[in-house]
């Protein structure tokens, strides 16, 4: 176990990036993070809190282009990439080539199988290096994958839909309680954060204000995650069909599921079920018969509410999981990765009580 760390943030300047410095900068076993923008992003300040005066102070949070040579000259240790997919999926192979964490946000390194180069469309120069470091990589829910995590040198940190669907449907699939012959289907809705920070039409305000729609109706890229490890869960494939919407709210993310039961259940069997399954788990709070998770119970949090429905009229199970899309979703899940990894207490610098009201 180090008992100080050197960690940096690749992408800084985005809200993920900055959730992630956020969480860095009180994190008692860390060293000041190092900043990091993309090599050569445009329109950057000099320093973090002139983009988010509401972390000045402090000395300031120094911003820099991002270079391989500045990453050795400070010691970096841990390395956090908020970084597009084909980025991280260039720079990795180099990051653990020098002996360095890394826990990377985007989707890069999230798919075991082969169809994630579909996905994704990666060009990969060395595929033969690409699948090397592919078969290092570790999806990073904690709450599936701890052990493998402990042991892990990069984490595929997971997509934020993909998070809140696998923790709301894994204890049903798990204990085989769902009839995978016959569709789960899946509605998520997030705030605007979640498409990081985006400007031009359909994320300014007129556009996002008083308004609610889906997007991705077909192929959002998070399935891929969802089915790879609910199948892993099941035993078996497990097929999702899943919208998501765009919510004008900043953030929070909530997801609804159903799953046609493959068998009678009723809902305090399945809520028992799901207090089994996570009893032991800091950051998962299952709710009872009268509540319903939401998402300002988790905003700045890493903690999922979830909770499950019978629906005796049509013999479907009503799954629920609401989060932060930034802190369960992303940053927040990406701290506690890196605590296991590193080997501290996993709810090192997180908090589980909601900013809510």
């Amino acid at each position: 176990m180090r008992q100080t760390i050197q960690p940096a943030v690749v992408g800084a300047t985005g809200y993920a990036g900055f959730e992630l410095a956020r969480l860095l900068v009180r994190h008692p076993h860390a060293k000041k993070p190092v900043l990091f923008t993309r090599n050569g992003e445009a329109g950057t300040t000099a320093k973090l809190d002139e983009l988010y005066p509401h972390v000045s102070g402090n000395g300031g949070y120094p911003l820099e282009p991002f270079r391989w040579e500045t990453l050795r000259a400070k010691g970096v240790n841990v390395l956090f990439l908020a970084t597009p997919h084909e980025v991280s999926r260039e720079w990795v192979p180099e990051a653990v080539a020098q002996g360095v964490h890394v826990i990377d946000l985007s989707g890069a390194w999230r798919l075991e199988t082969p169809e994630y180069r579909a996905i994704y469309d990666f060009k990969d120069e060395n595929p033969v290096l690409a699948d090397k470091i592919m078969a290092q990589a570790v999806y990073g829910i904690p709450e599936l994958h701890r052990t493998e995590l402990k042991q892990a040198a990069l984490v595929a940190n997971a997509g934020c839909y993909a998070t809140s669907i696998i923790l709301a449907l894994v204890p049903l699939v798990r204990a085989g309680l769902v009839d995978l012959n016959h569709g789960i289907v899946c509605d998520s809705k997030s705030g605007v954060s979640g498409a990081g920070r985006a400007t031009g039409e359909g994320f300014d305000f007129v556009s996002v204000n008083e308004n609610l729609r889906p997007y991705a109706v077909t192929g959002h890229k998070h399935i891929a995650e969802m089915e790879q490890e609910l199948s892993a869960a099941a035993g078996a494939p497990v097929r999702v069909s899943f919208v998501p919407h765009l919510v004008p709210v900043t953030r929070g993310l909530l997801a609804t599921c159903s799953a046609p039961l493959a068998g009678a259940a009723s809902t305090e069997e399945l809520l028992e079920l799901f207090r089994h399954r996570y009893k032991e788990e800091p950051f998962i709070r299952v709710l009872g018969p009268g509540q319903l998770p939401a998402t300002k119970g988790v905003t700045g949090t890493n903690v999922a509410e979830v909770t499950v429905r019978a629906d005796a009229r049509t013999g479907r199970a009503i799954a629920f999981c609401a989060i932060d899309n930034l802190g369960k979703g992303a940053a927040g899940q990406a701290v506690q990765n890196a605590n296991l990894m590193l080997g501290f207490d996993e709810t090192t610098a997180l908090d589980t009580a909601g900013l809510a009201p």
